[in-house]
C-alpha cells in the first residue's frame, strides 16, 4: 500500500509502518494527526487518482519529534570586489511515523509479496558444448 499525500506544501509518497521528516508541524511531540491531502492511492496493482485529491481517503500518523536538520552554509562573493558575505542556515523539521492508511473510513491492508523468484520447470539452459556446436555450423560458408 502507498499513497502520495501533501504535508505541509510537499508531495510525500508514504508506506505503513515507515518513518519520514517534514518541515515542521504546529504540533505536539506523540500526538497523532491525519492528513486528508491524499492525492494518490496504490494498492496491490489497482491505482486510484484523485482530482485532485481523494474523498474520504486519509493518511493517519504520530509525530515522533521535532529536531533542527544540518546547517546549510550560503556563501556569497563578487569576485574583484572584496565582497564576501558568509550565511548559515538551519531548518526546523518534524519526524513523523505513519500508522494506516484509510479508504472509504476502512483501514487498507496488504498482503506481503513474496521475495522468491520462481523457476519454471520446462526452462532448460544449453551446455557449452552445444553452444560450441552451432558457433561452428554457423561459420562462413566453404568456397567451392
Amino acid at each position: 500500500m502507498i499513497a502520495i499525500v501533501q504535508i505541509g506544501g510537499e508531495q510525500v509518497r508514504v508506506e505503513k509502518g515507515k518513518t519520514f521528516t517534514v518541515n515542521r508541524l504546529n504540533e505536539e511531540s506523540g500526538k497523532k494527526i491525519s492528513f486528508n491531502d491524499v492525492l494518490l492511492i496504490e494498492d496491490n496493482g489497482s491505482i486510484q487518482l484523485g482530482d485532485p485529491k481523494i474523498e474520504k481517503a486519509t493518511v493517519s500518523a504520530s509525530i515522533l519529534e521535532h529536531f533542527k536538520g544540518d546547517k546549510v552554509i550560503v556563501f556569497k562573493k563578487k569576485r574583484r570586489k572584496g565582497y564576501k558575505v558568509k550565511n548559515g542556515h538551519r531548518q526546523y523539521l518534524t519526524k513523523i511515523k505513519i500508522d494506516d492508511i484509510y479508504l472509504d473510513n476502512k483501514k487498507v491492508t496488504t498482503k506481503q509479496k513474496s521475495d522468491k523468484s520462481t523457476i519454471s520447470k520446462n526452462t532448460k539452459t544449453k551446455s557449452s558444448k552445444s553452444v560450441k556446436k552451432e558457433k561452428k555450423e554457423i561459420s562462413k560458408p566453404k568456397a567451392k
